[in-house]
């Protein structure tokens, strides 16, 4: 049975009543209908009279209800990134909303919302591919059933636009709740080729060699659309299981595959594929991939903005907790198979804390364990290793491994970071990497001769810094191997020992450190000096001061508006459209004398500057103007104080689904200013706009330790 494929040319005709899309290469296939300004999905057989053609677009991202209205989601722009096995990768460049009222009702609300998906979709790294699934894995791949439609095969995970394909899904599935459709018709696998899974992450393919042999490299990394947001909006673990910042990175190279090469043209047909034709005469086409993960501590922690720049650390109960581990380990497991929980956080200081809540989940899940501790002269702790004493417990797959980091490296040797390597180089071994070789003759079947059996799990704080020089070190070693096995290199040498593709090597995951950082945090990642040169540099340091000051200011002041716009597109926040016109969301409820403090500084600056630059005439008094400029000054450096002791105060919270412990932290700021006997009468005891309702989701009875 021949596999469905989403259209790669699709045409949009508008009219006042509809919205259609059809494939010019395939005339005979049904136009996909959006009836204006309802949303009913329904399929047409043949051209749709009495609409004219507005575009050409590169795919339907999906369909998407805010307040007034809906609106279709599509690709204008796509981007040609590089051919895996002759099919052809693309980058989202630009999208486009078509809204379904054909004159548009505004509010603030509304214009809001569209703003922030927008600004989201515009500035995240999104992948598609017409005949090549990015969502999974090549082991993942090599065990999927190549008849099924290429959207049901993509991995949930990291299917980022399934949400906003919800209404083409249940079309095609033949329900009837009326939400995008009005009738229930049956099963329509003619909707298939119009549904197009989109990843959101980091993809580099480059056509290289080593040691004169050439061979396609390939680094990708999935960020998973579960619990995803921001740096500080999103720590820790929620109820399902899910962890944030997810991303599952995958090192890839393939051998004797000169059907990867170029950017020009369609994908590579079924002949490309197979030994034949993709590859050199007589050798076969070898596909050698390792995949590792990051992901944040499976337990319920946040740090809370304050506008101190060490936010303050919140970690309840872990008891309370290890439900959701079980969810979250069991799905590690029976997708990646034993996992090598690698602990970065610093074992001394406020990162102790993280570090023990994560100790006390894993003997939690593993049971009855026995702990080894190896130290040497330069900590008092180098290892923390927990293995389970004998097969009890569900989770005995799970090997916990401590490393404290930057303790180990501190003084610039970084080299000491290998002494986690030869800490896990047993199991790595052991756990081996996927290899698969095309099946001659059949496109779509893969021989698989080795698989990977574990999965290292990296985590540090944030996920980001320390877990990217850790995994780029572990990619080096596997690659190594592989190309140790496959006869490229001989027992004893490295793949660093090519300096060129060394060079391109660093540089690959340097770049995919500042994608998954700048995905996170806002900014490009921590270290990548030593990731691209091998070595800290001064340079590089300077860099990380720049980046660590951007950080701070976009976790504080512009992250809330980023979080929205995650909430919004993945569907863990739905618009209501109650309440049109009252603009409930998005205005600023805090107290009148809260709101001005910014500006009464801001004015106070600008006249002491005002006053300290104006040139004055030489027979003017100048005391009055001094006596003002001291008030003025005061009177900023009192505002600056408050803001710094009530700044959660100042913190641009998500609106949307705001966290309890930022709805929490922000009640007990105003509580503690209204209790002021000077500033609390100008404040008063009620917010404008505030309803009771917006703390109704806080947990109750849930014990925390600040």
């Amino acid at each position: 049975m021949a596999t469905t494929l989403p259209y790669r040319d699709i045409n949009v005709h508008s009219s006042p009543s509809h919205y259609a899309f059809s494939s010019p290469s395939s005339p005979s296939s049904p136009t996909l209908v959006v009836d204006r300004p309802s949303g009913d999905l329904r399929l047409h057989d043949g051209k749709l009279l009495g609409s004219k053609r507005v575009s050409s677009i590169a795919g339907i991202l999906g369909i998407i209800k805010l307040r007034l209205d809906k609106y279709v989601i599509v690709i204008t722009k796509a981007q040609p990134m590089g051919r895996i096995k002759g099919h052809m990768i693309y980058k989202v460049i630009t999208t486009e909303f078509l809204p379904l009222r054909e004159r548009p009702l505004h509010d603030h609300d509304e214009d809001t919302y569209l703003t922030l998906l927008k600004t989201l979709l515009k500035t995240s790294p999104l992948y598609f591919s017409y005949s090549f699934d990015i969502t999974n894995s090549f082991q993942r791949q090599a065990q999927a059933d190549p008849s099924t439609p290429f959207w049901k095969r993509a991995d949930d995970r990291f299917f980022w636009n399934r949400f906003v394909q919800t209404d083409l899904i249940d079309f095609r599935a033949g329900g009837g709740s009326g939400y995008g459709y009005r009738h229930s018709l049956g099963p329509q696998p003619a909707v298939d080729p119009y549904i197009l899974p989109v990843m959101y992450g980091m993809m580099e393919i480059k056509n290289t060699s080593i040691k004169g042999t050439p061979l396609t490299f390939i680094l990708i990394t999935r960020r998973s659309r579960h619990r995803a947001g921001t740096r500080y909006f999103s720590r820790g673990l929620d109820d399902n299981g899910n962890v944030s910042n997810f991303n599952e990175t995958e090192q890839t190279i393939i051998l004797n595959d000169h059907a990867s090469g170029g950017l020009g043209g369609f994908e590579g047909s079924g002949g490309y594929q197979n030994g034949k034709i993709g590859g050199s005469a007589g050798k076969e086409v070898q596909v050698l991939a390792y995949v590792q993960t990051r992901g944040s501590v499976p337990a319920y922690w946040a740090e809370v903005n304050t506008l101190k720049y060490t936010p303050k650390l919140q970690i309840r109960g872990v008891e309370s907790a290890t439900n959701a581990a079980k969810l979250h380990f069991a799905e590690q497991i029976r997708l990646y198979g034993d996992n090598w929980l690698v602990n970065l956080v610093n074992q001394k200081g406020r990162e102790k804390r993280v570090k023990e809540a994560y100790e006390q989940m894993f003997n939690l899940l593993v049971g009855t364990s026995s702990e080894k501790i190896e130290s040497d002269g330069a900590t008092d702790e180098k290892f923390h290793v927990v293995e389970p004493d004998e097969s009890k417990a569900a989770f005995d797959r799970l090997h916990y491994v401590y490393f404290d980091f930057h303790n180990e490296t501190k003084g610039l040797q970084w080299h000491r970071a290998k002494l986690l390597m030869q800490q896990i180089e047993g199991p790595v071994l052991k756990h081996g990497y996927f290899r698969g070789v095309d099946m001659p003759g059949d496109a779509a079947r893969v021989e698989v001769r080795r698989q990977q059996s574990a999965v290292v799990r990296t985590n540090c704080m944030d996920c980001l810094d320390r877990t990217n020089v850790v995994q780029s070190m572990l990619g080096r070693y596997i690659l190594s191997r592989m190309l140790i096995d496959v006869g490229i290199i001989t027992e004893g040498e490295n793949a660093e020992d090519d300096a060129a593709f060394e060079f391109l090597f660093r540089n690959m995951w340097a770049d995919n450190a500042d994608v998954v950082s700048k995905s996170y945090s806002g900014t490009g990642a921590l270290k990548t000096d030593f990731t691209r040169t091998g070595q800290r540099t001064k340079a590089g340091m300077l860099q990380d001061l720049n980046n660590s000051i951007t950080r701070y200011v976009k976790n504080n002041f512009m992250d809330g508006p980023r979080q929205d716009g995650f909430d919004l597109f993945l569907g863990t926040y739905l618009p209501s459209d109650s309440g049109i016109g009252s603009m409930l969301h998005f205005v600023d409820r805090r107290p009148l004398f809260i709101q001005s403090i910014p500006y009464i500084l801001a004015a106070s600056i600008f006249f002491v500057l005002v006053g300290s630059l104006t040139r004055r005439a030489p027979e003017a008094t100048v005391w009055p103007l001094r006596v003002l400029m001291l008030i003025f000054l005061g009177v900023a450096a009192a505002s600056l104080n408050f803001i710094w002791s009530h700044g959660t105060l100042y913190v641009n919270w998500p609106k949307l689904n705001t966290p309890p412990w930022g709805i929490e932290g922000y009640q007990d700021a105003l509580t503690h200013v209204q209790q002021n006997p000077v500033i609390g009468p100008l404040v008063g005891r009620h917010e404008r706009g505030k309803s009771d309702a917006r703390l109704g989701f806080l947990e109750e009875g849930k014990k925390r330790i600040e």
